[in-house]
């Protein structure tokens, strides 16, 4: 199997890591992998943000706990109340991937971008978790306070976040495919 595919296929949402920080060679490579990720007719519209100071992302985190609660959603709720919950799963560094809204397909793309990000840290043994949750960072009356401290260009609103570290623990087996979910017009 070529090393393309293998790394898609062991490719796994990582949920546990070791608090030392990836290498600064390897988050380039892994941020120039999202760079080249496909987009509509090249505009590039989107921004990532790195962040890598602990008590930024400890802050973030608590932005989010808070916001949760306050969206009255029971199995959120639920989920940021649990004993030791980190949104980040305490990974050392996350890259949360901005869009220009007025691009009709920046969701899309930000989405590849996610993937190159995901599947470039996986080729360098680097654990990491595609989110959303990331997104109540920005849930609240402060959301333009904090995209600007995090320089996320006007007119810009986080799509997702990638989090990223080396691999703690077991990696989680991979789970059986569905191959009924495909349709062949031949």
């Amino acid at each position: 199997m070529n090393e393309t595919l293998k790394t898609i296929k062991n490719r796994r949402a990582i949920r546990n890591y070791h608090p030392d920080q990836i290498s600064d060679s390897a988050l380039q490579e892994i941020l120039n992998a999202a760079l080249y990720a496909p987009n509509a007719m090249n505009r590039q519209s989107w921004h990532f943000t790195v962040i890598q100071n602990k008590s930024m992302l400890d802050q973030l985190a608590d932005s989010i706990i808070e916001n949760v609660i306050n969206f009255n959603n029971k199995a959120l709720v639920n989920m940021v109340s649990s004993p030791g919950y980190h949104p980040f799963y305490k990974a050392p560094t996350i890259i949360l991937i901005s869009g220009d809204m007025a691009n009709e397909f920046i969701q899309i793309e930000a989405g590849t971008a996610a993937q190159n990000i995901s599947l470039a840290a996986e080729s360098l043994n680097i654990g990491s978790c595609i989110m959303t949750m990331s997104n109540f960072i920005f849930a609240s009356s402060k959301a333009d306070v904090i995209k600007k401290s995090l320089g996320i260009p006007n007119g810009y609103n986080p799509i997702c976040g990638v989090v990223l570290g080396y691999k703690a623990g077991q990696v989680p087996p991979v789970p059986s495919r569905n191959k009924e979910v495909i349709t062949y017009y031949k």
